[in-house]
């Protein structure tokens, strides 16, 4: 590994993430001593979209780096940054931005990026997230003497399989309620989750509970409102926050507001929903009519889902009730339908309106492709999302297979369906090759480390940093196959290592922690196993009880830089900085023997060897020739190794005067 110069978002690098517009922050680059000496810094930012050149001062050197700084001028609310070397040799430039380092002019897209106002709150960096499925994660006793509705198809906790894919999948259910998850509280504690995420609790026609049929309670087949409010007191109690799920894309059609409308042009709802002229046809979400899509020119919708006291997003969020914030559903098309494009205006409404209830209220938002351009700082807090981690994840840990012929949409070969099973009434309940993401294929196809690498930085590099650090990691959800379908036997541990160290938050999907499988996202809505340990395909608990300790007892992992060492093969490594302490981590998905990472840390004092704080496997670190580090591992192995803080030269050596312009 050769150092390159280095900047990120981190503290090292960035005196604060939160300015006003008008302020300026002193940012840092970092170049590694042993190379030829710059013939000149700038930092290159751009101001009402015209770029513009600050000098770097050249503060000192420690630990083996040179320092420079420069004053960024917050002009926009999203600020724009770069910064330019002049090297005196060929190539004549060099340019660094959030993609990496290189020798060609690159697009703003990748620039480094600064927020003026409010970043999210703390907390969330410092989180463990917990999603739970409330129709499939416990059943208390009451649930037995509820009377099912009409359009519920009734299962059986530990022997039903559960439906992935056929008429009855939105229909099955098996029953789980709000006082069994309070029931279970001491299991998120036991694997170091902080974060209750609950997908929808409000009345609706389906298991999943995304066709609301109001949100003015809670479902009575979950408990109803006083359910919510003991499970709340209750998590609070012990430290744990509680997140709901926002729909602010569509509706059911069982919705009051959409009942209203439906047919009846002159009702006060008919603006909510995008209605033909006679209110008899609809826009519905992907086409499927259950789904009515939200038209968010109405002022009547906004002023009742959002801005009102009794509001759907600011209810929910105020005593006695007291959610701690919320991810919004399909946060990617809220707001947009053909010619409309209130995307950002209204996730900056709800953003408002849910800060001036609660200022540590956490908004995050689904985005299943390229997330990045809808969030920027001033809106959702962060992302959940899968191109930038989920989707590269799967491809490098990848089981060997080839892309057959016969291969269709929806992870399932066409015609004799091999490898499917079905029950009597047509649905799939088992399945070869698992769902990746819709494309037309067996499963992720397998990369390479470096790959792994430059799919995530091309991904990740266009949010700004404070976003990245609120961003949810996770190796899949209840949308998506489950990661243990998809990826190689045994290699969960490596999956859920890069998800706990690398920036962001690592959200656990209910059953991760059991090895449980799953072809798509329905067929991955396993009812937990809580009397049945038969059902347990791997348990994980351990895995996840470690790696949460490690992030809590390591801010390196939570508000630490990020450095890429290596990515080759079945190798990667990269190391998390701040003052104080830094982490290398290290993952191996083959066996691989004396990869030296180089001068991973320059100032590293002799007789410094790395010390093991968690691990998976065999993987070890020893000091190698020099100042350098050397990993080895057997395959399927991961660890993560304490080394020394990073100095940061603190006044500007003397003599030295900024570089000219260039």
């Amino acid at each position: 590994m050769i150092l390159t110069p280095h900047h990120d978002g981190s503290a090292l690098h960035v005196d604060r993430q939160d300015p006003a517009l008008g302020e300026t922050v002193a940012v840092r680059l970092r170049v590694p001593a042993g190379q030829p000496t710059p013939g000149g810094v700038w930092l290159r930012s751009i101001r009402d979209a015209e770029p513009h050149y600050d000098a770097a001062t050249r503060l000192g050197e420690g630990d083996g780096w040179v320092w420079w700084q420069a004053r960024l001028l917050v002009v926009n609310p999203v600020q724009k940054y770069r910064w330019l070397l002049r090297t005196g040799g060929t190539p004549g430039n060099l340019w660094v931005n959030a993609r990496g380092t290189g020798a060609l002019d690159v697009p703003d897209v990748q620039d480094f990026r600064i927020c003026a106002g409010p970043a999210a709150p703390a907390w969330i960096h410092r989180s463990v997230m917990y999603q739970v499925f409330p129709d499939r994660f416990a059943r208390s006793a009451a649930a037995a003497g509820r009377t099912l509705p009409d359009w519920a198809v009734a299962a059986e906790w530990d022997t039903s399989a559960v439906i992935g894919r056929g008429p009855d999948t939105p229909y099955q259910y098996f029953g789980g309620d709000i006082e069994g998850i309070r029931e279970h509280l001491d299991h998120l504690e036991s694997i170091g989750a902080t974060v209750l995420y609950l997908t929808p609790m409000f009345p609706a026609r389906s298991n999943h509970r995304y066709d609301a049929a109001a949100f003015t309670g809670i479902d009575p087949l979950l408990g109803g409102d006083e359910a919510l409010i003991r499970l709340v007191e209750a998590a609070h109690a012990r430290g744990l926050r509680v997140v709901g799920d926002l729909t602010t894309n569509h509706s059911g059609d069982a919705h009051e507001w959409f009942r209203a409308a439906y047919r009846h042009p002159a009702a006060p709802e008919s603006d909510f929903y995008y209605f033909s002229a006679d209110n008899t046809a609809y826009l519905a979400w992907l086409g499927v009519e259950s789904l009515p899509k939200f038209n968010w020119r109405s002022e009547g919708l906004r002023e009742r889902f959002i801005l009102a006291d009794d509001s759907m997003a600011a209810r929910w969020l105020q005593p006695p009730f007291n959610l701690d914030g919320w991810r919004i559903d399909v946060g990617n098309m809220t707001g947009r339908a053909g010619g409309d494009d209130f995307n950002h205006e209204i996730a900056a409404l709800i953003r408002d309106r849910i800060q001036t209830i609660n200022p540590e209220a956490l908004l995050v938002a689904e985005s299943t492709s390229d997330a990045a351009p809808d969030f920027q700082g001033d809106t959702w807090h962060g992302a959940m999302t899968y191109t930038n981690f989920t989707r590269p994840l799967w491809q490098w840990l990848a089981r060997p297979h080839t892309m057959g012929d016969g291969d269709a949409p929806g992870g399932h070969l066409a015609g004799a369906e091999p490898g499917v099973t079905r029950d009597g009434s047509g649905n799939i309940t088992g399945q070869a090759w698992p769902d990746y993401f819709g494309l037309p294929q067996r499963g992720p196809e397998r990369i390479d480390a470096g790959d792994f690498l430059a799919t995530h930085l091309d991904f990740a590099a266009a949010f700004p940093w404070r976003v990245r650090l609120a961003n949810l990691n996770a190796i899949d959800t209840h949308d998506t196959a489950r990661a243990a379908s998809a990826i190689l036997p045994g290699a969960q541990p490596l999956a859920a290592a890069l998800q706990f160290t690398l920036p962001g938050v690592p959200m656990v999907f209910m059953g991760d922690e059991f090895g449980f499988e799953g072809f798509n996202g329905e067929n991955s809505r396993t009812p937990m196993p809580w009397n049945a340990p038969e059902r347990i395909p791997a348990d994980l608990r351990g895995l996840y009880a470690g790696l949460s300790a490690l992030r809590r007892d390591h801010p390196a992992l939570t508000a630490g830089g990020l450095r890429w060492l290596h990515a080759a093969g079945g190798t990667l490594a990269f190391i998390r900085e701040t003052a104080e302490a830094s982490v290398l981590v290290v993952l191996f998905r083959d066996a691989a023997t004396g990869v030296d990472l180089g001068d991973l840390a320059p100032g590293l004092a002799p007789g410094f060897a790395p010390r093991r704080l968690w691990g998976h496997g065999t993987a070890s670190a020893v000091r190698g020739a020099g100042t350098g580090v050397v990993v080895s591992g057997q395959a399927l192995s991961a660890a993560a190794f304490a080394l020394p803080g990073t100095i940061v030269p603190s006044a500007a050596a003397p003599g030295v005067q900024p570089s000219e312009r260039p």
